[in-house]
């Protein structure tokens, strides 16, 4: 629970920080598209090298980057040895029983554990770590203000997604302090089979609704309190702009859209 990372914001004045949320989100959608188009061993280096690059201009600490890795760590796992086990090919590598390993499996699970880490390090660099919950609403309404056109809710979806994302960190610490309590009037969650694992879930699972419930309720009420009606009306306290970095930044990423793509066609090294 200590490890969990995701959705927090941690404030900077680094370069990433100051870059327009609309880059951002932009630059994370290209970031999320060229992670699937890759397929070769070269295009994955080049990947990774632009993820390190990112994270050393994003100024926060590379510890926050791995305890943010931790909570996939089992979806990696799990996904890996299902890869693994069943998926088939051409190439047996190893056979036992009714047990097949293919070399198509081991490509399929490293594919898996080189997407994931990408994916969730792009989205952290560029989005939750490095752009705060007001900043990130109106980048994604901004971007989103087109379908407003048809009658989509488009503020009151941007306000509920950032919303979502701000209180993960809060409903993970408040997960936390729930099973500490339990732990101490007996509760036991690391003992016995699947079955009684997710039995002694249920005292957590119930107050935790309920918390959460009432911390909804709390922020209705808050905003409510300030007079808030929704979107229509409003004015911004801070008028987005482009800036000539998030030119830069841009540019960048168009160029390694355009070197992903020529590395998977003229240097098939290793391909997946």
């Amino acid at each position: 629970m200590h490890d969990f990372v995701l959705g927090q914001y941690f404030p900077g004045s680094s370069v990433i920080h100051r870059l327009d949320p609309r880059a951002k989100l932009i630059l994370l959608i290209a970031f999320v598209a060229v992670t699937f188009v890759a397929h070769t061993a070269g295009a994955f280096i080049l990947l990774a090298a632009v993820a390190a690059l990112l994270m050393l201009l994003s100024g926060i600490p590379l510890k926050i980057y791995l305890r943010g890795m931790k909570p996939i760590l089992y979806i990696v796992i799990f996904t890996t040895i299902i890869n693994i086990l069943l998926t088939s090919g051409d190439d047996l590598l190893f056979e036992f029983g009714f047990i097949h390993i293919y070399k198509e499996g081991i490509i399929n699970a490293v594919l898996v554990i080189l997407r994931l880490s990408l994916l969730v390090l792009g989205s952290g660099i560029l989005l939750t770590y490095t752009t705060s919950p007001i900043s990130l609403t109106d980048g994604l309404e901004t971007l989103l203000s087109p379908l407003s056109k048809i009658h989509m809710p488009v503020h009151e979806f941007s306000m509920m997604m950032t919303i979502a994302l701000r209180f993960i960190p809060t409903l993970v610490e408040e997960t936390d302090k729930i099973m500490n309590a339990q732990k101490a009037r007996g509760a036991d969650f690391s003992s016995g089979g699947l079955i009684s694992r997710a039995k002694a879930l249920l005292p957590v699972v119930i107050p935790l609704f309920v918390s959460a419930f009432k911390r909804a309720e709390e922020l209705a009420t808050a905003m409510e309190c300030r007079c808030y009606r929704g979107g229509e009306g409003r004015g911004r306290l801070h008028v987005l702009r482009y800036s000539g970095m998030d030119v830069v930044f841009f540019t960048g990423g168009a160029l390694l859209i355009g070197a992903v793509i020529v590395i998977n066609i003229f240097l098939p090294v290793y391909p997946f």
